[in-house]
This record gives C-alpha cells, structure tokens and sequence, in this order.
C-alpha cells in the first residue's frame, strides 16, 4: 500500500482516503462509486491507480446518446471470413472507468449489470468471461442533476463503496500548482516517472491472504445488527440489503489486511461502514426536510448498537 501510495502521489496530491477505498475494493472484487464535483482528480487517482498495479485500464465516458453495445460490444459481420464475430467492448478491462455513469439512460446502465454482478457478457445467447481482475469505479457530479439518470437501487447495491472525494487542503492545493509551474503534465503519467509496483499476481496473492482472515461469531453478529439497525430507522425508508451485509464483511477483512491484522475487529466495520452503507440508505422525505443525511444516520446507528468486547 505504502509503494502504491508512493506512486500515486507523483501526480495526485492527497486524495489518500479514495485510493485507500479504491486498494480495499480491489482486494475483494468489489466496485466503487466515487462522487465529487469535477476537477478534483477522480479520473486521474484512478487512471494512474491502474498504470501503478500494471492491469488493464479502459475509460469510457456515458453520454445521453451512449449505447449498451458501446460498453460491452457487439457481434459483427466479418466480410473477409463471411461469418459473424464477437467484437468486445470496453468492458473487457481489468480497471473500467465509467465516467459520469448518471449522465447515460438507464438501458445503458443497465448493460453494466450483468458485467458488475457475474463478470461476464451474455449476447446472442453466448456468455463471454470477464479478465481476472475486473472492478468498475463510476463517477458521478453531486450539484448538476440537469439531464442526468440516478442510478436505481438494484445497481446502487452491486456497488461496494460510495466515496465522496472532496477538494484539497489549501497546502495541498498549492502543492497542486506548483506542480503545475514546474510543467508537471498529469495526462503524461510515464514522464511523471510513475512506475508499476505491483501486479494482478500481487493482488490475487493478497485476495488469497484477505480470504483467510478470522472473523468471530461476536464480529459477525454485529454486522447483523447494524444492517438490521438500518431496516427498522425511522428516518430511513430503505435499509441496507444482505448483499450490503456481505460488503461490510469483505470490506472490513481487507481493511484489517491492510492493517497488518489477520483478524476483523469492530474497528474495522465502523472504518468502512460509512462508504459501504450510504448509497444503500434511502431517506423518508420528512427525515431530508429536517436535514438528516445517510452518513449522519450511520454514524447514529454506531453509536446506538452495542460494541461486542
């Protein structure tokens, strides 16, 4: 983590926390929701997060007039072998980019799906697999809703952490300029003298290590009782599902791995369970009009369910 955040810090001025979340969800297969105002280096964490891991990237930019088969491909007429053939999309990657997902209509969402939940493509009646490791990160504006699509719960739930990535510290921002005075080029990321430190052997070796951590009975039980918490708010209206009670789990064993741990202690599930849980939430109208917001309700419920010891 530590050689990552080195290379990513060639170009990206903190943003520590979404490459913390990003590292966490690719241990696990899970994918990420990152939410900010644009020009806060979502794009750019991510793209060079790829080059540093040495796995496939591929970008794809959703507008209104984006088709499914843009994204996950398409079959073709081959002239020359007078025969049709599977031409893949961009979803064929390790480390897809879907950026601005809100802005493209729900059928092209919805193409992500099958991609997102079983790491294949189905077309025409023939299933194609998905490279080993693939993980979507979609970005999202939070201020400009004109002519965008929210993304329904169904696809809201496959994701395994909301970020919100948030402007820089102004020592940072400076640093952001100096940077740029001295003729950093963020889009150049091998003159930038960022280099691969890790490869998808490294992150499928480090799954391996993530799958074998301990989790007590006690641990998981308080899982449990924060996703029942969720389903019983009266300032919610949707609670978290048990699909989201598994990406606490697997959240927090890779938050421990990452600690040195070999075992999850309920300091991880509190650590990861803000961006695990507030894309799942849906608040009552009433609870939005007094100002209620998910993470403030989260941050209720970890108060409120008892701590195992």
């Amino acid at each position: 983590m530590l050689a990552l955040r080195t290379e990513v810090g060639k170009v990206v001025v903190g943003q520590d926390g979404t490459l913390s979340g990003l590292v966490t969800a690719l241990l696990v297969r899970g994918h990420v929701l990152l939410e900010g105002v644009p020009g806060v280096a979502k794009t750019l964490v991510v793209k060079t997060l790829a080059r540093a891991l040495d796995v496939e990237f591929a970008r794809v930019q959703f507008t209104p007039d984006l088709m499914p088969s843009d994204v996950i491909g398409q079959v073709i007429y081959d002239a020359a072998g007078a025969s049709f053939r599977f031409r893949e999309g961009p979803v064929f990657t390790n480390l897809l980019l879907a950026d601005e997902i809100n802005r493209t209509p729900p059928k092209t969402q919805a193409a992500l799906l099958e991609s997102m939940e079983e790491r294949q493509v189905s077309l025409d009646g023939v299933t194609h697999p998905l490279p080993d490791p693939f993980v979507v990160v979609a970005t999202q504006n939070p201020v400009e809703y004109e002519g965008t699509y929210p993304l329904p719960e169904a696809q809201l739930d496959r994701f395994l952490f909301k970020l919100h990535v948030g402007y820089p510290t102004a020592e940072q921002e400076l640093e952001v300029l100096g940077r740029h005075d001295r003729g950093l080029d963020p889009h150049d990321l091998a003159a930038a003298g960022v280099q691969p430190v890790a490869g998808p052997a490294d992150l499928a070796a480090a799954r391996l290590e993530v799958d074998a951590l301990t989790v007590e009975l006690p641990v998981l039980r308080y899982i449990v009782e924060l996703v029942r918490a969720t389903r019983v708010s009266p300032a919610l209206s949707l609670g978290v599902s048990p699909r989201g009670a598994a990406a606490l789990l697997h959240a927090s064993k890779a938050w421990a791995w990452l600690a040195g741990r070999t075992y999850v202690t309920p300091d991880e599930i509190k650590a990861v369970a803000k961006p695990t849980f507030r894309h799942r939430l849906q608040l009552r109208p009433e609870a939005e009009l007094e100002g209620a917001t998910a993470d403030g309700v989260i941050d209720g419920i970890l108060a409120s369910v008892p701590v195992p010891r």
